[in-house]
């Protein structure tokens, strides 16, 4: 019983989200050929946040191909009292997502592939519209591009040359 590994109940360092689970066929010679696609969304639900596509013959294995991924392009959302500091629009392709600050206690309002994102993210407080292509992938391009062009009060300074005092009167 000593080489028994110690599996302690740690908390994992991110929150896994499966957004959408696709399968394929291709027709061979000898019938149908099945392959999966997986798009997840990690995040610490402290502001970091990444999103992976992966694709494999089984499901399990493109669920962890997509995780890595996910985990490999992580950015960071300036989060301030469980939401964002502005509103902002960010698009990929046809898809368009608004995204904008709510005050304490609306909730997460989304749906979808934006939802899985913000709750990743940890933000407890966010109005959000998705317009245009409802595809997965793209919505959660359009997401990750808005919460890429978001600014937080330091960066606003910094740009303008000023100082926070300045930049708040």
């Amino acid at each position: 019983m000593e080489h028994q590994k110690n599996f302690d109940k740690e908390p994992k360092e991110f929150v896994e989200k499966l957004v959408t689970l696709n399968r394929t066929s291709k027709t061979v010679k000898g019938g149908r050929r099945m392959a999966f696609s997986a798009l997840t969304v990690v995040g610490d639900q402290k502001g970091r946040i990444g999103y992976g596509f992966g694709k494999a013959n089984d499901v399990s294995e493109a669920i962890k191909k997509s995780i890595d991924r996910a985990k490999r392009n992580l950015i960071t959302v300036p989060l301030k009292n469980g939401t964002i500091p502005h509103e902002i629009i960010g698009t990929y392709k046809s898809s368009s997502v608004l995204l904008k600050p709510a005050r304490p206690g609306s909730g997460v309002i989304a749906g979808g592939a934006v939802r899985a994102i913000m709750d990743a993210a940890g933000a407890t407080d966010i109005l959000s519209k998705s317009q245009g292509s409802r595809a997965s992938v793209n919505v959660v391009r359009a997401t990750f591009d808005a919460i890429s062009k978001l600014m937080d009060a330091k960066k606003v300074a910094q740009a303008r040359g000023k100082t926070l005092d300045e930049l708040w009167g």
